[in-house]
């Protein structure tokens, strides 16, 4: 769910800053001195440290949960930072972990032009959400629904003329704009195409299950990511009460095209569904779904540190890492812990990185800063959602988030991608910021991935927050383009995967030229009195004045 990110060495530019002898913040200027303290050597050993197989992939409701947040603590209190709540440096986060599994492995469908037989992990995977032992479904009719939106702003509406309750809808992913550029905001992927919202709205239309047709390129990831994702306990936030299906789940394009065959349709609907006017068609077909639930309560924990802020000590900016990974899954190449090094020991490390910085800084920072660990965005953004919906620092006084998932370890590079470009005024200190380091800046590669709602700023985004997430650039600096091919060969592949491990592959010089970038963008913002807001064009920029006005 994330874009690796790329930087590049400052060099001598850091010696710009050196040219003024005073106390006094030049925004045009650099912080030498911040700057310097953010070390390759104590970054690799706190990545490498967090990566190792010690925390065990760091899932929450595990050992390595109360292993990772503990490190965590400790970083903090050994760098100088307050507790970030109260005297505490936890915010505890109430779940639910659901351990849901088919009764049976292989599920059947029947249909006009036959039945078909597919297999739990290698054709589809479903669960459930509903705090139920058992879920027993005996029949289910399956409607196509396109990619089962409504959204009236763009003239869409999926579900229009069908009824659907006690029914399973089968949908694709993503939405109209990746194949029609005149569509909702072409191949900028909205919300409509992130695989939650789909299975929100179905909810809403009274559907009883929901599967969502898999395709690697329009998802960004493979069939691999979904079955490792799918094949252990489910968490949720236990205060969540947005209605669900009674199951919800993927199956395989090839199993899709299998349905539409024995249904007697032709494939060539899932492209008459990319088109206006289409309407959501009764497959044929039938099946039964029985689930047997487990279920666990416990807290996890958002954990959380802050330099107070020298004279506007109430107005925070907020950075923000994931601390948690896959934890221990199914074995691939004999190795089953899932150390998320790039994904996203390398985000929380940064924290530890920027905190040093922001200490060593000449002119300290006017407005609080906030460094928060979050548990479960693997889960779903869980660890910002609960944060966002019980903020320890008020929302209207929240400059902005800063977060930081995933960094690349392929090397340095002159350029930086924004994920959501044109979203909000921070692309602005962004542009300032890495033109100070000799960078340019554009927006991310894919923006039809739905990079913007795929990590936990959109959290913070959703309550009128502005946020940031920064992806990887493309112009590498190194002219070795046998040794760049290498390194990356070498490091693809790893997404959600065990080898996402640190090696003998990495090139830390370009992750700690991003961490100088991010640092300097949020220390910049802490000297001002502004506060960024959204552009004129977001969809969130009525959220945000809202929020400033409160």
């Amino acid at each position: 769910m994330k874009n690796y990110f790329y930087t590049f060495c400052i060099g001598a530019l850091l010696s710009m800053s050196c040219q003024s002898n005073t106390n006094n913040f030049d925004p045009n200027m650099l912080d030498s001195t911040a700057l310097s303290t953010i070390s390759e050597a104590s970054y690799k050993k706190y990545v490498s440290d967090l990566a190792s197989d010690e925390f065990l992939g760091r899932k929450p409701f595990t050992k390595g949960d109360t292993l990772t947040t503990q490190y965590i603590e400790k970083q903090f209190k050994d760098l100088g930072l307050l507790p970030g709540n109260g005297d505490s440096y936890f915010q505890e986060v109430p779940m639910v972990e659901i351990t849901s599994k088919p009764t049976e492995i292989r599920l059947i469908f029947q249909g006009s032009k036959g039945n078909l037989t597919v297999n739990n992990l290698d054709d589809y995977v479903i669960g459930t959400r509903k705090i139920n032992e058992n879920i027993t479904i005996p029949s289910t009719e399956l409607v196509f629904a396109g990619f089962g939106i409504v959204a009236p702003e763009f003239g869409w509406n999926d579900y229009e003329g069908i009824d659907v309750k006690g029914k399973t809808v089968v949908v694709m992913v993503s939405d109209p704009g990746r194949y029609d550029k005149e569509l909702f905001k072409a191949d900028t992927m909205t919300y409509y195409g992130r695989w939650r919202y789909k299975y929100e709205e179905a909810a809403r239309q009274g559907a009883t299950g929901v599967l969502i047709i898999h395709d690697t390129p329009a998802a960004s990831y493979g069939w691999d990511v979904v079955r490792s994702g799918w094949s252990g306990p489910q968490l949720n936030l236990t205060a969540d009460q947005a209605p669900v299906p009674d199951f919800e789940g993927w199956i395989s394009n090839q199993t899709a095209h299998n349905l539409f065959q024995i249904a007697g349709l032709e494939p060539s609907l899932m492209d008459s569904a990319k088109k206006k006017g289409f309407k959501a068609i009764p497959m044929n077909v039938s099946t039964n779904v029985s689930l047997q639930n487990t279920f666990r309560y416990a807290n996890s924990t958002n954990v959380i540190a802050k330099i107070e802020g020298t004279k506007r000590p109430d107005e925070t900016i907020i950075y923000t890492a994931h601390w948690d990974h896959l934890g221990i899954g199914e074995p691939v190449n004999g190795d089953s812990i899932y150390n998320g090094a790039v994904d996203n020991a390398a985000g929380v490390a940064a924290l530890f990185e920027i905190a040093k910085a922001f200490k060593a800084a000449k002119h300290q920072p006017e407005r609080s800063i906030i460094f928060i660990a979050l548990t479960a965005e693997e889960e779903g953004l869980l660890g910002s959602s609960h944060y966002a919906n019980n903020p320890i620092y008020p929302l209207n006084k929240t400059v902005a988030n800063l977060n930081m998932d995933a960094f690349s370890p392929q090397g340095a590079t002159k350029d930086v991608s924004i994920v959501g470009y044109g979203q909000t005024e921070i692309d602005d200190y962004v542009v300032r910021s890495a033109a100070k380091f000799g960078r340019t800046v554009h927006g991310e590669k894919n923006p039809a991935s739905g990079g913007f709602y795929r990590s936990d700023h959109f959290n913070f985004v959703k309550k009128g927050v502005p946020g940031l997430f920064m992806g990887a650039g493309s112009e590498l600096i190194s002219t070795d383009s046998l040794a760049n091919q290498t390194r990356a060969k070498a490091l693809a592949g790893r997404y959600h995967s065990p080898a996402d491990q640190v090696d003998e592959n990495w090139d830390f010089a370009g992750i700690i030229e991003d961490i100088r970038l991010f640092f300097d963008i949020g220390y910049t913002m802490s000297q001002e009195k502004t506060f960024p807001q959204f552009k004129q064009k977001s969809e969130f920029r009525e959220l945000g004045e809202k929020r400033l006005s409160k």
